[in-house]
């Protein structure tokens, strides 16, 4: 009999888990839009040009390229940029006149200590299949030649938005332990080198760091909404004041199953797009939702750190 339970309970603890997995995976691809070209197999950041095309950028290992994106996910251009390298790219985004800003700046390690942000024309304005690209450099201050200690390691990143004439940088935290807190930097938008300004913080989740590193980040055309993306949820921030993104309300979106969730950004004022890696079957799509018709979960706000209160 009690043998009979055991099994009972076991199965029926099974059958919740596939429940529960399959409603996640439902939560997922029932937002799905496209699926890529294999080419773009490690897609880590997107943006749309001002005629609505889809652009995207690889990670590490390729090509200093943008790639243009048909309706289908198939490449319809290619845009080398001739003065970069990738050392590292990991996210992409754009200021209000159209100008593409790629940022080669992930840090795995906590180890590089000059980083590169290449700015470029707007791609409408690309004839040809390469451009030159304004060369933004910057350092964290904080982050010495000594080495850094595992409760300091938060100088990763593959996230920032344009906002005015400034560039917002939310670093990957990499702590051990971790302790979930994005740190935002401000750096400007030309060609210069600079110090990184260290003016706020916000904490994700301390589950597990792959379920809450920051990956990509966007803000909404009209510039009222800021997007964070990790790999199970998009963290939305509105009625802010100016570029204190975290002082207004915040709110959690569920994007189900847990995939590498690489980039993010608005389509409009209303529709978010992300992207996520393929891997072993499951991921390398674009998706999309509607804010007016998702769950947004409100969470408590915080009082983000500025460098002064550190």
């Amino acid at each position: 009999m009690v043998k009979q339970s055991i099994i009972g309970l076991t199965v029926a603890v099974f059958l919740v888990l596939a429940i529960l997995i399959g409603v996640s995976i439902h939560t997922l691809y029932s937002k799905k839009d496209i699926s890529f070209d294999p080419k773009l197999h490690e897609i880590s950041g997107i943006e749309f040009d001002k005629r609505q095309r889809l652009w995207a950028i690889n990670d590490s290992g390729d090509d200093p390229k943008l790639y243009q994106i048909n309706k289908d996910g198939s490449i319809a251009k290619e845009i080398l940029v001739t003065n970069a390298k990738n050392i590292d790219w990991e996210d992409m985004t754009q200021n209000t006149f159209g100008h593409f800003f790629l940022g080669d700046f992930g840090n795995n390690d906590n180890k590089r200590r000059w980083l590169t942000i290449y700015k470029i024309e707007n791609p409408i304005d690309i004839k040809g299949e390469t451009t030159e690209a304004e060369i933004i450099k910057f350092n964290y201050p904080e982050l010495t030649d000594r080495p850094v200690k595992p409760g300091d390691r938060n100088y990763d990143l593959e996230a920032f938005v344009s906002y005015k004439r400034h560039l917002y940088l939310f670093t990957k935290n990499r702590t051990e332990p971790f302790d979930g807190i994005t740190n935002l930097y401000k750096v400007g938008d030309h060609a210069a080198n600079f110090d990184a300004q260290l003016i706020g913080s916000f904490k994700t989740c301390t589950t597990m760091e792959k379920l809450c590193w920051i990956t990509s980040a966007a803000l909404s055309p009209n510039r009222e909404k800021l997007a964070l993306l990790d790999s199970t949820s998009i963290w939305l921030f509105e009625n802010f004041e100016g570029d204190n993104f975290f002082s207004g309300d915040v709110s959690r979106i569920d994007l189900g199953i847990v995939t590498q969730k690489e980039a993010i950004t608005f389509f409009d004022d209303n529709t978010i797009v992300f992207t996520d890696e393929a891997f072993k079957g499951i991921g390398g799509n674009a998706y999309s939702i509607k804010l007016d018709e998702v769950e947004k979960r409100p969470m408590p706000k915080q009082v983000g750190r500025t460098q002064k209160e550190r």
